[in-house]
């Protein structure tokens, strides 16, 4: 049978009271979205979240590879090239380019290999504080009863003792104080406040419908913390995690301006307490370690406001 009268018959068809078979419409079913792909959404378009994210990586390429940025030594001392000379602001990556400290070192190669130091205590810190920390907020949260009493007072002890003034007795009884002894130190005092957080978070997601399910169904105490709460409890820890980042950088440079920080290598706050004694004369020692510091801190505390925007539903 032809088209033509496929399409004429049609209508005599309807006028003798046949009914003609409805059009079938394809609906495509759209993705659920998940908590992780919108904050994922909004960050793409959060300035904030680029400038910092951009700032963050070229600290960490910094600090994974200064020989691309220098190729001075910062241990080198030329006595010849004197302090109280001006930068050469114009010669860019030189040697002199950002001035000499007292010792004759080049101010430029030491804020370069300085970024290495307080970028691994950071990470380093974070890391150790995140496991651990989380690790007792979700055992205190999720059992409760009196290993959370147990648990939650022992937090309440740690968090008692002053952050800065415990590391630097802690600090105090070592005579050779690498990064790792560094990291151990923050660390030993700075798991307080990522154990409040997820002990707090699993509370909430415990009572969750999913999860008595998993329970009535079976599930081991393992499947259930790792499988279905960990994964939904996590996000207010790494917005902690990211922001106190930066505070662990300070809390490094501010040890070592001290004279209670690292013993060996490069540190922007040593740099910085060095060029204290000169300041009136020679401020470009001070400055430049410390314009470094605070774009390293910034960037951090920065990226975590934005990460916490993107994750809590209420700030969108």
């Amino acid at each position: 049978m032809s088209d033509l009268t496929k399409s004429a018959e049609a209508p005599a068809a309807a006028a003798a009271g046949g009914q003609l078979p409805e059009p079938t419409v394809k609906v495509k079913a759209e993705k659920a979205r998940s908590l992780w792909s919108d904050a994922w959404r909004d960050l793409r378009s959060n300035w904030i979240f680029i400038v910092s994210a951009l700032l963050i990586l070229l600290l960490l390429v910094i600090s994974a590879f200064p020989g691309l940025f220098t190729g001075i030594d910062p241990t080198d001392r030329d006595l010849a090239n004197h302090y109280l000379g001006k930068p050469e602001l114009g010669k860019v990556f030189s040697d002199g380019w950002l001035g000499y400290d007292a010792q004759g070192q080049s101010v430029y190669s030491r804020m370069i290999h300085g970024t290495r130091a307080s970028v691994m205590v950071g990470l380093g810190t974070t890391l150790v504080v995140t496991l651990f920390g989380g690790l007792i907020g979700m055992l205190a949260g999720y059992f409760g009863g009196w290993m959370d009493a147990i648990l939650s007072r022992l937090t309440d002890m740690f968090m008692g003792i002053p952050f800065l003034l415990g590391a630097m007795v802690m600090l105090n009884a070592f005579s050779d104080r690498s990064i790792p002894v560094v990291i151990a130190a923050l660390a030993f005092l700075g798991w307080t406040q990522t154990a409040r957080v997820m002990r707090g978070s699993v509370i909430t997601v415990k009572q969750a419908d999913y999860v008595q399910a998993a329970r009535a169904l079976g599930a081991g105490t393992n499947r259930i913390l790792f499988k279905h709460i960990l994964p939904n409890a996590i996000a207010p820890v790494i917005v902690v995690a990211t922001i106190s980042l930066g505070v662990y950088i300070a809390a490094e440079a501010t040890l070592s301006f001290l004279g209670l920080g690292l013993t060996s290598g490069v540190s922007w706050g040593a740099d910085i307490s060095a060029g204290g004694n000169s300041i009136r004369v020679a401020q470009h020692i001070i400055l430049f370690p410390s314009i470094m510091l605070s774009i390293a801190v910034l960037s951090f505390i920065m990226l975590g406001e934005a990460v916490r925007n993107a994750l809590d539903p209420k700030m969108r």
